[in-house]
């Protein structure tokens, strides 16, 4: 294996994470679950999304289902799903941060260069400078720019180009396994999720729950 010298981070749930009250937004507050209730749909959805990519039977993105069991779950009427929807998609919800994500990310990028590919809206640089960590990137690869969405490789491809790296040298830090660490590794590049939920506890892949977690990866 070449020796690692990217690292590029996803970042939903990653580096960032949504702001629960505006994502359910138009949902009655009264109705909004709990973080430990968030995290158990997330593991619920993300083993079903993960199932149905690999079977090539998947025609909803991974939102429309999380929402669908959310709101079967509350016992709502799917009338507002879209509005849900509308809500987490909009990359100016996902800018709640880790307290010490920053300093983290500054000793990993002093050794080795580090990166950012995420499907979002085009607005991810923003979102990424309010929460003051877009400037430890050397770039920033947004799939509302470049118009293909992970797990494509070609978007893959194009954060390799803009930081002139080769993919068997690269590692990409990611939370969904059927997204991130299936399309990274079709891609070529060696790949961790990052699994605060932990949806992936009882699989035998490589992962971690935080940053700190993925220093410590790092260094074995």
């Amino acid at each position: 294996m070449a020796e690692r010298r990217v690292i590029f981070f996803d970042v939903g749930n990653t580096l960032l994470f949504p702001d629960r009250a505006k994502m359910l937004a138009p949902l009655a507050g009264e109705r909004h679950p709990t973080l430990e209730q968030w995290q158990a749909l997330e593991r619920r959805t993300k083993s079903d999304f993960d199932r149905g990519m690999q079977s090539g039977k998947v025609d909803r993105g991974f939102w429309w289902m999380f929402h669908t069991y959310l709101l079967e779950q509350l016992g709502e009427n799917t009338a507002i799903r879209e509005a849900l929807l509308e809500t987490a998609q909009n990359s100016a919800n996902w800018d709640q941060i880790v307290p010490g994500t920053r300093s983290a990310l500054e000793r990993i990028g002093s050794k080795y260069r580090i990166a950012v590919i995420s499907n979002a809206d085009g607005r991810i640089k923003q979102v990424l400078s309010r929460c003051a960590i877009a400037d430890c990137f050397e770039s920033i690869t947004d799939s509302g720019i470049v118009g293909v969405e992970k797990p494509r490789r070609e978007i893959f491809e194009s954060a390799l180009r803009a930081m002139k790296a080769r993919a068997e040298e690269s590692l990409y830090v990611g939370d969904v396994y059927s997204v991130d660490y299936l399309g990274a590794r079709a891609a070529g590049m060696n790949a961790v999720l990052f699994d605060v939920a932990g949806a992936y506890r009882d699989r035998d892949l490589p992962r971690v729950e935080s940053l700190e977690q993925l220093e410590g990866w790092l260094r074995r």
